[in-house]
């Protein structure tokens, strides 16, 4: 069970960054998700924190935000 509550804080923490990066950068979802082919309502629930991504996928983002996979992670 602790390890469920651990990943759910990981992944809120990591939409909650994603989000943020996008904001600063003047992003769109829609922006992110032409960028790294994604359909929309799967990115609004990264950045809701409901959704467990791919290493890839992180790595994807990361570059479409122009950042290092550390900070998402932070």
């Amino acid at each position: 069970m602790l390890c469920i509550s651990v990943m759910a804080q990981i992944s809120k923490k990591l939409g909650q960054n994603i989000k943020r990066i996008r904001l600063c950068r003047k992003m769109t979802q829609g922006d992110i998700c032409r960028a790294i082919e994604m359909d929309r309502s799967y990115m609004s629930a990264i950045e809701g924190g409901k959704k467990n991504i791919t290493l890839g996928v992180l790595e994807k983002l990361a570059v479409a935000l122009d950042v290092s996979v550390d900070e998402l992670l932070k």
